[in-house]
C-alpha cells in the first residue's frame, strides 16, 4: 500500500508491552482526552491503546495509523470502544481529509517518528476547525545540556531510532507547534518512567488553532 510504514519488530514489541505501560501513562491519557468534544482526528494511532480513554462528549474520533499490524491492531480496539472509531491508513504530514474537517485533533508519542514533525503539525492544523484544539502527549528534548547531546547523540548515530520504529528523542516539539500557528494554551513537563531515561521529560497539554 502505498505510503506504508513497516516496523515490525518494534511493532509487535510495542503491542506486547503496552499493556504495561498503561499502567503508568493510562491516567495522562484520560487528562490528555478529557472533554473532547465533536469529531476528532487522532494521527499515528498504534494499536489504539487512547480509544478506550475518550470521553462520550467525542461523536468520532478517526484514527490514522500507517503501520499494518499495528494498524489491524487498532481496528480491533475500535470494535469495543465506548466511542465511535473509524481507523484508516495514511501518514500524518499527508492527511486526506478536507480543510477544517474536525473539532480536535491528537498526537500521543507519534511527534517523535513522523518524518519532519513541522509537517506534520501543520497539517493537523489544516485540517482542525478554528479554535479547535490539538492535544500532544509528546516526549521531547532535555533541558539539561548533557542528557540533550546524549539524546541527540543517539538520534544522530540512529541506535534509538532503529530501536524505536523510527522515534528520535531530541526534538524541540514545542517549538514545532509554535511554528506553524499554534497558541499553546496549556502545557506541563512529566517524567514518564524513571526520570533519567534518555526519552524524559514528557510534555502534556493543549495548543490552540488560531486562525
Amino acid at each position: 500500500m502505498a505510503g506504508e510504514v513497516r516496523h515490525p519488530l518494534f511493532a509487535r514489541l510495542f503491542d506486547r508491552f503496552s499493556g504495561l505501560m498503561e499502567k503508568e501513562i493510562g491516567r495522562w491519557r484520560d487528562e490528555l482526552l478529557a472533554d473532547l468534544q465533536g469529531r476528532v482526528i487522532e494521527v499515528g494511532a498504534g494499536n489504539g491503546i487512547n480509544f478506550r480513554h475518550y470521553p462520550p462528549t467525542v461523536e468520532e474520533v478517526v484514527a490514522v495509523e500507517p503501520e499494518p499490524y499495528l494498524r489491524a491492531k487498532a481496528q480491533q480496539a475500535a470494535e469495543t470502544a465506548p466511542v465511535r472509531v473509524s481507523v484508516r491508513h495514511g501518514l500524518a504530514d499527508a492527511l486526506d481529509f478536507d480543510d477544517d474537517s474536525f473539532d480536535g485533533a491528537v498526537a500521543s508519542l507519534v511527534l517523535c517518528s513522523v518524518p519532519d514533525q513541522r509537517d506534520a503539525i501543520a497539517e493537523l492544523r489544516r485540517v482542525l476547525k478554528a479554535d479547535g484544539e490539538l492535544r500532544f502527549l509528546e516526549h521531547v528534548r532535555a533541558d539539561g545540556r548533557v542528557k540533550a547531546r546524549l539524546q541527540m547523540t543517539l538520534d544522530r548515530t540512529r541506535i534509538w531510532p532503529t530501536i524505536a520504529g523510527g522515534c528520535r528523542c531530541s526534538r524541540d516539539t514545542m517549538s514545532s507547534i509554535r511554528a506553524v500557528g499554534f497558541r499553546i494554551d496549556r502545557e506541563r513537563k512529566i517524567d514518564v518512567g524513571p526520570g533519567w531515561n534518555h526519552t524524559n521529560p514528557h510534555v502534556i497539554g493543549v495548543a490552540v488553532n488560531e486562525r
